[in-house]
């Protein structure tokens, strides 16, 4: 009975070690696809897509639309963001097919410049 108990906790043992090894090597796989938010870019983004409502330089144009320069929203984490402008909210339309993630963040990026 003790020998069936060692067994199984090794087994037990080596599949957590090989589910660590599986998660290690995805991470590294996917490092390659990590990058630092473009700022430039999302400011050429956010004047093309998002400036007619919520101002060029942040403030707001059109009432319920969150002003940046005053930091409203934007001390959501990047993915509640990256969420909320891929689904779109009341007026604001849904960007998820018109910007990439990538697009989005940038964007967010340099929204929090804004302030």
């Amino acid at each position: 009975m003790r020998t069936h108990q060692n067994t199984f906790a090794n087994l037990a043992l080596l599949a957590k070690v090989l589910a660590t090894l599986l998660v290690a090597i995805l991470a590294v796989s996917y490092s390659s696809s990590l990058y630092a938010a473009d700022t430039f870019k999302g400011q050429k983004l956010y004047a093309n897509n998002c400036a007619v409502c919520h101002g060029p330089n942040g403030q707001s144009r059109l009432p319920g639309a969150p002003n940046f320069n005053r930091g409203e929203s934007i001390l959501k984490p990047d993915f509640t963001l990256l969420a909320a402008i891929r689904a779109g909210k009341n007026a604001m339309p849904a960007f998820q097919g018109i910007l990439s993630d990538r697009d989005i963040m940038d964007v967010i990026a340099y929204v929090r410049t804004l302030n």
